[in-house]
């Protein structure tokens, strides 16, 4: 074995669970297309935090489907990182479609490949309980903030109710809500942070603290640098 196997070897992967490629990434990326007006709702509530012009990041950003939302509405520069290869592939084709100019680029997210207070607003939906390296990611996040940012988590709490869940998978149909309710509550309830959970985590980081809002199956984590 090279010295170059064992390194790579010793390094641990970015993401718990199974890699989101190949036939996996593209299921999933056909699923969440049907959720468009969820991120449209999404990328306007961001839209007062970004100014045009503004360098924008978005970590793990899947297909790309909210980045492209929120370039598109508030005219910033957006860049996404994802780990998934076949993510970033996804992605790029549909910015190209959408005629919307954004950098997708693959990365990890506890080891950026970007510079430091490169960026005015970070946010990252729906992926960061899926980091095996969280803490590592806030530093990284607070390392290419610029000094007077923001950045944004939004994700799933531990604590939903079964009701929120029912409640969140009513207009999803069937076969699609009970698949999404048996997922909720089974691989990404082992995942999810307690609002207590991440907010320890947010007090551990660079970043010292945070402000934690919730709503019935989420949370959100305010960051500033």
């Amino acid at each position: 074995m090279t010295p170059e196997t064992t390194n790579a070897a010793a390094q641990p992967k970015g993401y718990r669970g199974i890699g989101m490629e190949g036939f996996i990434a593209g299921w999933y990326a056909r699923q969440t297309a049907k959720d468009i007006d969820e991120f449209k709702n999404t990328a306007r509530r961001l839209a007062p935090h970004i100014k045009r012009g503004t360098c924008v990041l978005e970590i793990a950003p899947g297909p790309g489907y909210l980045a492209i939302e929120v370039a598109r509405l508030t005219g910033c520069r957006m860049v996404g990182v994802d780990i998934s290869r076949t993510f970033i592939r996804i992605a790029n084709e549909n910015a190209r479609k959408a005629g919307v100019d954004i950098a997708f680029d693959e990365g990890d997210a506890a080891d950026l490949p970007l510079p430091a207070n490169g960026f005015d607003f970070i946010f990252c939906r729906a992926a960061f309980k899926n980091f095996s390296q969280p803490l590592a990611a806030l530093d990284e996040m607070h390392r290419v903030l610029k000094p007077g940012g923001a950045a944004l988590i939004i994700d799933l709490r531990k604590d939903f109710s079964p009701q929120a869940i029912r409640d969140y998978t009513k207009d999803k149909g069937l076969i699609n809500g009970s698949i999404i309710r048996m997922t909720f509550n089974t691989m990404l309830k082992t995942r999810a942070y307690t609002p207590e959970g991440i907010a320890q985590l947010a007090a551990q980081s660079r970043f010292g603290q945070g402000d934690v809002r919730l709503d019935p199956i989420g949370f959100e984590l305010w960051l500033r640098k």
